[in-house]
């Protein structure tokens, strides 16, 4: 499947094919010493990871997600794929945040690695109060209580995933990854902690492109911007950042793709029209939604899909993304494909004041049992100064 993705992204080659093969085995004698904790293991990113250290046989590898139908597929993908190994390999449909979990940890030894690739990433989970708090909620303060669970079983390191939208945000996700990102500084000086910021993961769930797959299946037409253009990455190259972050990244490291000819911008109009045509479709350009749900029906018994592709108006689009700030020190020799932000416990020590007010001002909100856009809002822009939300009204809820 990876390649076919490559193949509709414009790539031929792994983006970090000769990092892993320069760093294979320490890689592998790395994670074959040792055990794991993959919290939101299900996801793409999350199934990616948790490939990426099963087939280098671990001590213990225990996969932690709230999707149960997600881990059956990661049980199936991995069985189907490498098989099996020596050391123990569990999955547990569980809340990070619940009773259960705590449980789940409290019979444990410990585990040497806890990665944690929870998170609310969509732009839209903003466009109410309350999905809204529950961004904060996944994002941050379930990063902290993670990071806690860590310190009492002593792990040796944590892993959290950032997100390149944290890099100067202009909508509230991104934000939230920033906001983490002061928190993971905040405990740093207790725990080595490491992240990564990276391109949009192509085809994962939920994503634009993944949406491809079931307007087809579907038999209903397809709807992209044609005036976005963004990095990508395929599913097994983020499961590989993640792991070279978590495994080889210093304290407070932050990993990133550097640009190449390999990592290019491309829009999500011309992905589709590959997309259709590796399907054996030509697009079809339609003037409005109406036109082409009424010609789904018909176009493609003639080969042709109908497709509506218009510039976009809605909240939280950057218009260009980026995987660092002016301000950030960067590491861009140690490796050929990736760029490492280099973060001092220096910053700790300066946002120590901001993480304890923003915690308090989020328990503030949730006591109070009601609260706003305008009020999350206002915490954030407090939190982070130079904070530019981007506000158009308009959310993808309201298109097709």
């Amino acid at each position: 499947m990876d390649n076919i993705i490559s193949l509709l992204i414009g790539r031929d080659a792994g983006l970090f094919d000769s990092d892993i093969r320069a760093f294979e085995q320490l890689l592998d004698e790395r994670v074959a010493h040792a055990s794991f904790l993959v919290i939101g293991g299900a996801g793409t990113i999350g199934q990616a990871v948790s490939k990426e250290i099963f087939k280098r046989s671990p001590k213990k590898l225990h996969v932690v997600d709230i999707s149960e139908n997600n881990l059956v597929e990661l049980v199936r993908d991995i069985r189907s794929s490498y098989g099996y190994i020596e050391g123990e390999f569990k999955t547990y449909a569980l809340d990070a945040g619940s009773l259960e979990f705590k449980a789940l940890l409290d019979t444990q030894t410990g585990y040497d690695y806890v990665l944690n690739l929870s998170a609310l990433k969509h732009v839209r989970s903003e466009k109410d109060p309350y999905t809204l708090m529950r961004m904060v909620d996944v994002n941050i303060t379930n990063t902290e209580r993670t990071i806690q669970y860590a310190l009492d079983k002593s792990a040796h390191k944590y892993f959290c995933v950032s997100t390149d939208k944290a890099a100067n945000p202009v909508n509230m996700m991104g934000a939230s990854k920033r906001i983490m990102e002061f928190f993971l500084a905040y405990y740093s000086r207790e725990i080595n902690i490491s992240t990564a910021r990276f391109a949009n993961v192509a085809f994962s769930d939920g994503s634009l492109l993944h949406g491809f797959n079931q307007r087809l299946f579907k038999g209903q037409p397809i709807v992209a911007p044609d005036d976005v253009r963004r990095y990508f990455v395929t599913p097994t190259e983020s499961g590989q950042l993640c792991l070279m972050s978590c495994l080889l990244g210093e304290n407070l490291d932050t990993f990133f793709p550097k640009l190449s000819d390999k990592l290019h911008l491309i829009s999500f109009a011309e992905i589709a029209e590959k997309y259709l045509n590796y399907k054996g479709f030509q697009v079809y350009r339609c003037d409005n939604e109406d036109e082409a749900r009424e010609l789904a029906t018909t176009l493609p018994q003639q080969g042709l899909w109908p497709c509506y592709f218009s510039s976009s108006d809605t909240t939280g689009e950057k218009d260009f993304e980026e995987f660092f700030t002016a301000e950030e020190i960067l590491d861009t020799d140690r490796f050929n494909s990736i760029g490492v932000i280099k973060n001092s416990t220096e910053v700790a020590d300066k946002e120590l004041t901001k993480v304890a007010w923003f915690r308090d001002e989020v328990l503030r909100l949730r006591a109070r049992g009601h609260w706003s856009k305008t009020d999350i809002v206002d915490v954030f822009e407090q939190m982070l100064p130079n904070f530019k939300h981007k506000d158009t009204g308009k959310y993808l809820d309201g298109k097709m």
